[in-house]
C-alpha cells in the first residue's frame, strides 16, 4: 500500500503542483480584476467561449469547434490588448514592491510633509499631494505648473489656499522638493469604491494605480487625512498616526513603537466626525473601512 502510494505520488506530483499553481493564479487574478471595467469584459468572453465550446462538444458541431480552436491563438493576443491597462498596472505594482524599491526620503522631509498636512487639515484646506518614489510621474507633473522649489510648510499652505490660483489639482513632491502644482492626476474608475469618495480621493487612488507614488489627501469638507498607496486607501488619520504611517512608507523603517501595519490600518480606517475630525481620541468608531 505504501509503495503504491509512493509510486502514485512520484507519478502525479507534477499534476498536483500545476493544479495548485493554476488555482492560486486564478484566485489572485480574480482579486485583482474584481471591480475593474475589464472584469465585465473578461466575464463576457469567458461565458461566450465556454458556451460555444460546450455546445460544439455536445452537438458535435465541427465547424464551430474548428473556429474556436483556430481563434484561440488570436484570442490570447486580443486579451493582452483589451486588458493592457490592468496588466500594466499589475506589472507596475509588482515592480514597485518594497523589496525592489530603492528610493527613500529624509526624515526631515517626512516631518515637514506631516507638519504641512496637519496644518492643512486643521485649516480644512483641501489638498492632494503625490510623493514620487521609484516610478517617474513626470507625465502628470507636466500637466501642471512647474515649480522645482524647496519644500516649505508656508509654500504648501499658500498653494492649497482656497483663493490661490494653484489650489485645484495635485502637488508633486520629488526628492524633498516641490516639483509642480495644479497637476491633473488620473481618476480611479474602480466600481467597488465607496460612493462617498470625492474626485480628490479618486485622483489620489488613480495616481497610485499608475505608479508607486504615495498620495496624501486632505478633505476640504472635514479636514480628514487619507493616504493612498499601492491601490489602497487608508482614511481618517490622526496627526500622530499619519506621521508614523508616512515614515513607514517613505523611510523603510520600523516605528519607534512596534505596531503591525495591518493593525495600524484597522486603527485609522475610522469615520471622520465633521465637528472636529482631528481629535485624537474619537469616541465614536465603526467598521467603515475601505482598503481596496
Amino acid at each position: 500500500m505504501i509503495q503504491q502510494f509512493t509510486a502514485f505520488w512520484f507519478d502525479k506530483w507534477r499534476s498536483l503542483f500545476e493544479i495548485i499553481l493554476l488555482s492560486v493564479g486564478i484566485y489572485y487574478g480574480y482579486l485583482y480584476f474584481r471591480g475593474t471595467r475589464g472584469a465585465k469584459v473578461l466575464t463576457g468572453l469567458a461565458i461566450v467561449f465556454l458556451t460555444l465550446t460546450l455546445i460544439s462538444q455536445l452537438l458535435n458541431l465541427v465547424v464551430i469547434g474548428w473556429i474556436i480552436r483556430s481563434f484561440s491563438v488570436f484570442l490570447a493576443v486580443a486579451l493582452v490588448v483589451i486588458f493592457q491597462p490592468e496588466l500594466r498596472r499589475g506589472l507596475a505594482e509588482l515592480g514597485g514592491h518594497p523589496i525592489f524599491s530603492l528610493t527613500s526620503e529624509k526624515r526631515e522631509t517626512v516631518h515637514d510633509i506631516a507638519e504641512a498636512v496637519t496644518q492643512l487639515a486643521n485649516k480644512q484646506f483641501g489638498a492632494l499631494i503625490a510623493i514620487e518614489r521609484d516610478t517617474s510621474i513626470r507625465v502628470y507633473e507636466e500637466t501642471g505648473v512647474l515649480l522645482d522649489s524647496e519644500f516649505s510648510i508656508e509654500l504648501m499652505l499658500t498653494l492649497f489656499h482656497p483663493k490661490s490660483a494653484l489650489h485645484d489639482g495635485g502637488v508633486v513632491v520629488r526628492n524633498g522638493r516641490i516639483a509642480a502644482a495644479a497637476c491633473i492626476f488620473p481618476v480611479s474608475q474602480r466600481e467597488t469604491l465607496d460612493r462617498s469618495l470625492g474626485l480628490r480621493h479618486r485622483a489620489g487612488l488613480g495616481i497610485t494605480e499608475e505608479s508607486d507614488a504615495v498620495a496624501v489627501i486632505v478633505s476640504e469638507e472635514t479636514g480628514a487625512i487619507s493616504v493612498c498607496y499601492r491601490r489602497r486607501i487608508e482614511r481618517n488619520f490622526t496627526p500622530e498616526l499619519f506621521q508614523k504611517r508616512l515614515a513607514e512608507l517613505l523611510l523603510r523603517s520600523a516605528y519607534d513603537e512596534e505596531m503591525d501595519s495591518d493593525e495600524l490600518a484597522r486603527e485609522v480606517d475610522l469615520p471622520a466626525t465633521r465637528d472636529n475630525p482631528l481629535v485624537p481620541h474619537q469616541k465614536e468608531r465603526s467598521n467603515d473601512t475601505l482598503a481596496v
